[in-house]
């Protein structure tokens, strides 16, 4: 009877352990793979220093930035508007160790991130249109993207919204980027790749790419998801309109090409471009990135929701990198593939370690686009100082880049800086119209935000804009009932009111140098009201105003 007790025991003591062992294995594996946006972004710290920042002295380092730095710069990279006087105030009285973390999650709960981020998603869809009607989607699109990034949709949910977009483009805001293309099928694949894998392989439509392994065929094989998608005009009494729609019966009818995109083709078809005049080589769906393919015959839908499937799997592992990819280059100023939009398995990274553990990670959370925000807004590289951008044979990522502010950032600047109304600058999309002060304000400074940042410059009429436009004249008039009028009769010391509007301007104190400068100019020039016009406009005319440090 001992004995039978004696091997009882035994056995429940083995099974606790295989429990026990199995409880820690499983704690081993969660910690081997951590989600928390902390370790992470202590991970991909680690990872920099090895791959980049390790080679050079560590005293090239930048410092972790001030709090006003920082404030500034995480108000305009979430909501794209500085901070106000008492944001940096209360900021500045914050005492938690976390204050940094909390102002992050806090801001990203705001709706303006949404807004700041939809109006960038647009930029980028619209920016390379090849059919300027697409302006009439421009709306929906960014109530669209407004929409679903406030609401947090994960980033493969939104792809495939795209990807596999139906109806009316005033109305369905996920058509956008279909229509930017008319519909047409090379365009189309080439935008989807371009966006959503950073892979620009239109450049093998003609001819194997020059630069990288992608094949003539392939690009058409990709083509071939998108052969049945049109876009149809429609007027509903007199307002002009565009349908995405697809079409699954053949039609009888003699089409001259791919590119007649009111019906669409059942195929793709290759040109032959010995014989342009020739129908060309049908095609057969398949995935470049994995070589997974459809049949001929399968419905517009199928091949459209199994294309948007494949794109966002994560056996294809360019879908998380693009959008790490373009965040890190948006946050810390340098992507670790440049330009954004132009990656792939033959261009050169910075930190491919550093990339790959990343982007396994954001693919880990979900595609949660926020986390990916928390995340690398807690990594010691967002973090430090900002300086000018390096050149090429320095060193990547030993300080975060100062970035111009989009044309969308710089009017909201000035609407909260001025104290202007809200409906002036057109807060939803267009300004008054599609032609209001919002769009005129854009074409002078907006920019495609995939472009490189060393290649964005300042221009003329963006100058002259700011110097001399009747807009900024009538906004920092000392007569004003609001803006400086009312800060010149609530404040009646000057130092007190220079240092108002520089916290209003550009969310920091005015050193002391700033601060002699600007009071002897107001004994200069005897007339208060004048003096503090012409030191609010320097202000908005400085190099700081129009950037983030």
């Amino acid at each position: 009877m001992k004995r039978q007790i004696s091997q009882g025991k035994i056995m429940r003591r083995n099974s606790l352990i295989v429990f026990v062992l199995t409880i820690l294995a499983a704690s081993a594996s969660q910690a081997a793979k951590p989600t928390s946006t902390v370790e992470v972004a202590r991970q991909v710290d680690r990872l920099l220093t090895v791959e980049t920042i390790g080679q050079v002295s560590i005293g090239k380092l930048a410092k972790a930035s001030s709090d006003d730095v920082f404030l500034r710069r995480v108000f305009l990279d979430i909501v794209g508007q500085p901070p106000t006087p008492n944001d940096v105030l209360a900021f500045a009285l914050n005492e938690s160790e976390t204050k940094r973390v909390q102002l992050v999650s806090k801001l990203l709960a705001n709706s303006r991130y949404g807004v700041n981020w939809g109006r960038y998603w647009r930029d980028v869809i619209l920016y390379r249109r090849s059919e300027p009607r697409a302006l009439l989607a421009q709306r929906a699109l960014q109530d669209f993207l407004v929409k679903n990034l406030n609401e947090n949709k994960t980033w493969d949910k939104i792809a495939t919204s795209f990807v596999t977009a139906m109806g009316d483009v005033r109305e369905e805001g996920s058509t956008g980027l279909i229509m930017a293309q008319a519909g047409r099928p090379e365009e189309t694949v080439a935008e989807v790749s371009r966006i959503f894998m950073g892979i620009q392989i239109q450049c093998a439509q003609c001819h194997d790419h020059p630069t990288d392994r992608w094949k003539r065929q392939q690009f058409h094989q990709l083509a071939a998801f998108f052969p049945r998608v049109a876009i149809r005009p429609r007027r509903m009494g007199t307002q002009r309109t565009f349908l995405v729609v697809a079409n699954d019966a053949p039609r009888f009818r003699r089409r001259r090409n791919n590119n007649n995109r009111y019906r669409g083709t059942m195929e793709h078809y290759m040109p032959n471009l010995k014989d342009p005049s020739s129908k060309g080589a049908k095609t057969q769906p398949v995935f470049f990135v994995t070589g997974k393919k459809l049949p001929y015959g399968t419905k517009d839908m199928a091949r459209r929701t199994t294309l948007a499937k494949w794109l966002s799997a994560r056996s294809n592992p360019w879908f998380a990198k693009a959008l790490v990819n373009r965040l890190w280059s948006e946050l810390v100023g340098e992507g670790f593939y440049e330009p954004v939009d132009d990656m792939g398995p033959d261009r050169q990274c910075s930190a491919p370690k550093t990339i790959d553990y990343l982007s396994n990670a954001f693919a880990d959370s979900g595609y949660d686009v926020k986390w990916l925000f928390r995340t690398i807004m807690q990594t010691k590289a967002y973090q430090r100082q900002s300086k000018p951008r390096r050149n090429a044979e320095g060193t990547p990522y030993l300080a975060n880049c100062a970035q111009r502010l989009r044309g969308d950032q710089i009017l909201d600047s000035l609407v909260n800086v001025l104290d202007l109304p809200d409906n002036l600058a057109g807060r939803r999309g267009g300004g008054r119209g599609r032609r209001g002060l919002r769009f005129v304000f854009n074409s002078t400074f907006g920019y495609d935000p995939s472009t490189r940042r060393d290649e964005i410059k300042g221009s003329i009429p963006q100058a002259l804009f700011l110097m001399n436009s009747p807009l900024l004249n009538r906004s920092i008039d000392a007569r004003r009932r609001g803006g400086l009028g009312q800060l010149l009769r609530e404040i009646t010391n000057d130092q007190e009111l220079t240092i108002e509007l520089y916290l209003k301007v550009l969310a920091r104190e005015p050193s002391g140098s700033e601060i002699r400068t600007c009071l002897s100019y107001v004994r200069e020039v005897k007339k208060r009201g004048e003096a503090f016009e012409d030191i609010l406009w320097a202000l908005v005319n400085s190099t700081e105003f129009v950037h983030r440090r």
